[in-house]
């Protein structure tokens, strides 16, 4: 009886032993997955392309964000929105960047992509600032931009021959300012530069020449952006519905995101980058908005 009160105490000391070694190892197990998972989401690389309108914004918030976490490398590339919906369609990149809802581009699976509304851009006509109007009607940019008006001095300006310059047909900002600043119609064959930085130089250095801009790159009065119908081209015009020519900026992933491309999105909806970085950038908060519009166009009240 004795021996067996001693066997059986040795058996409950060696069985409690066990567990406690189970459960310390299983708590130092825990802790190194959730090491493990905090590095990954703020280390290793991942590249972002699209949107060119979208790229001076993207590009300071990745700056900032491997200030802060200098074991991520963020690379962020432009191409058009076309481009960065094909490549994050086809996984080539982690974020593509769009000025259009991926439903509106041939081809793309927009049912395989999540879309992130990161912010509005608005979008104008930039003109050459010697041509001589700072204002249009939205009647005569489209006819401006199809071909039928081909001097300024038909509008008040000055008597040059006016020269368009265009984006691609892959642009999103082409597209948006297709859709609302020209009602859909074609615009005639003229200059056509894949970036925006780029348009603004031509339209600089040309005279007569008018393009499309976002309002990020009125940076200063190298063109000059116009108003339409005697709206002017501002925030707080667009947020009210009052100008026509916005779009959502959209970061589209495939499928729901993780890792260090999750972590980069939370990072741009951040308060920090939303009232901060966001709008020092020349872009609009669509938090801040009091319309919304669907991938079909249609603007309502919120």
């Amino acid at each position: 009886m004795k021996n067996f009160k001693k066997y059986g105490l040795l058996l409950i000391i060696a069985t409690l032993v066990a567990f406690a070694a189970a459960c310390g190892n299983g708590s130092s197990t825990d802790e190194n997955a959730g090491d493990d998972k905090k590095g990954s989401e703020t280390s290793g690389s991942i590249v972002v392309s699209g949107s060119s309108a979208m790229q001076p914004l993207v590009a300071a918030a990745a700056e900032e964000f491997m200030a802060e976490n200098p074991d991520a490398d963020i690379q962020v590339n432009a191409g058009g929105s076309g481009t960065g919906l094909s490549q994050v369609s086809e996984g080539s990149v982690q974020i593509g960047n769009s000025d259009v809802f991926a439903e509106e581009k041939e081809g793309i699976p927009a049912d395989e992509l999540v879309d992130h509304k990161v912010a509005v851009v608005g979008m104008t006509a930039a003109v050459n600032p010697n041509v001589g109007i700072d204002d249009i009607s939205k009647e005569d940019l489209k006819k401006v931009f199809t071909g039928e008006i081909k001097n300024w001095k038909e509008l008040g300006g000055k008597d040059q021959k006016i020269t368009l310059v265009n984006r691609p047909d892959s642009s999103g900002t082409r597209a948006t300012f297709v859709k609302f600043g020209l009602d859909g119609e074609t615009p005639a064959e003229g200059i056509t530069e894949d970036s925006s930085n780029t348009v603004k130089k031509i339209i600089n250095e040309t005279d007569g020449a008018i393009g499309y801009l976002a309002f990020s790159y009125f940076t200063d009065d190298s063109v000059t952006p116009l108003a339409v119908d005697g709206v002017k081209a501002t925030d707080e015009n667009v947020q009210k519905g009052d100008f026509p020519i916005w779009a959502y900026e959209h970061s589209y992933t495939k499928g729901e995101p993780d890792g260090l491309a999750k972590t980069f999105l939370d990072y741009m909806m951040s308060e920090d980058v939303q009232t901060g970085l966001l709008k020092d950038q020349g872009y609009i908060p669509s938090t801040k908005m009091e319309v919304e519009r669907d991938a079909e166009g249609k603007q309502t009240k919120k």
